[in-house]
């Protein structure tokens, strides 16, 4: 009966220890912190944000009947479940909106020569096409070349700007801002205190979505240990349309450890999902709400929210004041304080205590108490 009595003292000792780890996570708990199940020691919860009154649409009637809007997409098209996709959701709702009388769209080819970004562009200007909107970086020194030669057509560019160039309209964006907060949703989901950044080509662009993932879940979690891979290097844009890459990178961070992977990938991010989805892991979304994208449907389970990035927003921000002749109403950046950036939360996984946490978070950053890098 005593040694009965011991080994009963002894397993709940045991148990009792267990189910302080678990409520701990494993770490010692600093003052002031706090704790996910299972997950990192989380840094003091930010201030709660103040209620405002959103800006409702003002119902505003513009007349586009007489536009012809041209969109030259980057390499993967319509389709792509992110960048291009959210460009043409932008150009879909300003066709319905505005009565735009015709629309054409063309698509570049992965590492295309210049002279054929220049070739897109004079066809649409060339066939009556204005204005005309070339989706990404990549159209920045073809714009150069063929915006002088139409100088009453209005063009815009998203991700870039053409120095000189009265008739180019540069549609930027604070991809870090976004990001930081899917970093703080990386920290808050990880079982592990271990997550994964897939990026599709290692140019600066794309090192913002990295710099702001990294500081987010950083400023959330200090202990946290992040996997950090790139697809192609600078020049080869094939990282954006390879979701085999994207998958075996996944793997590799998963593998590593990772249970949560935020992608700046382009469609190789459908690998990512995949891979999340085989490898029990969660998967961060990334221009459009990925969550609800046809293409990626299969994997809708695992991912846990997109920084969207609103390319929609400034497509239509963009036709709409070349409808009003005002371009000048809009923003120099689409950032946080214009709902240019943001996150998701479809499919409910986002709940309203980690809501509180980001809306908390992006006060801070618009307020300018978080100054977001925008180089890793």
């Amino acid at each position: 009966m005593r040694g009965l009595a011991v080994a009963a003292i002894a397993l709940t000792s045991v148990l009792t220890m267990a189910a302080c780890a678990k409520d701990t996570g494993g770490n010692n708990t600093g003052s002031g912190s706090t704790n996910t199940a299972g997950g990192c020691k989380l840094a003091d919860k930010p201030p709660a944000a103040t209620a405002t009154s959103s800006s409702a649409a003002s119902g505003e009637k513009v007349d586009g009947s007489a536009l012809k809007v041209g969109l030259a997409y980057d390499i993967g098209g319509r389709g792509d479940a992110s960048f291009n996709d959210s460009a043409a959701a932008g150009l879909d709702k300003a066709k319905a909106d505005f009565g735009i009388a015709e629309v054409k769209e063309l698509t570049a080819a992965p590492n295309e020569p210049e002279d054929a970004k220049q070739t897109r562009l004079r066809q649409l200007a060339s066939e009556g096409f204005n204005p005309i909107i070339g989706v990404g970086f990549a159209y920045a020194e073809s714009l150069k070349v063929v915006a002088p030669e139409f100088p009453n057509v209005k063009f815009a560019i998203v991700d870039g700007a053409v120095e000189g160039a009265a008739n180019v309209t540069p549609l930027l964006f604070a991809e870090e801002q976004g990001s930081f907060l899917a970093g703080v949703i990386a920290a808050y989901k990880s079982k592990a205190c271990h997550i994964g950044f897939v990026g599709g080509v290692e140019i600066p662009l794309i090192q913002k979505f990295d710099a702001g993932y990294a500081q987010g879940a950083k400023t959330a979690a200090p202990d946290i240990k992040i996997e950090t891979k790139y697809l192609t290097p600078a020049g080869d844009f094939t990282g954006f349309q390879d979701p085999t890459k994207g998958q075996e990178a996944a793997t590799g961070q998963i593998e590593a450890g990772a249970d949560v992977l935020y992608h700046a990938a382009g469609a190789s991010g459908k690998g990512v999902f995949s891979a999340a989805k085989t490898g029990n892991a969660l998967a961060i979304g990334v221009d459009s709400d990925q969550y609800n994208q046809k293409t990626v449907e299969e994997s809708k389970d695992v991912i846990v929210s997109s920084m969207l990035k609103r390319v929609d927003v400034a497509v239509y921000d963009f036709v709409k004041a070349v409808a009003k002749n005002d371009l000048a109403s809009l923003p120099k950046v689409f950032d946080l304080s214009v709902d240019g950036v943001g996150y998701s939360t479809s499919g409910g996984k986002t709940d309203d205590n980690l809501k509180a946490v980001l809306e908390g978070y992006k006060a801070q950053i618009i307020a300018g108490k978080i100054k977001v890098e925008s180089t890793p």
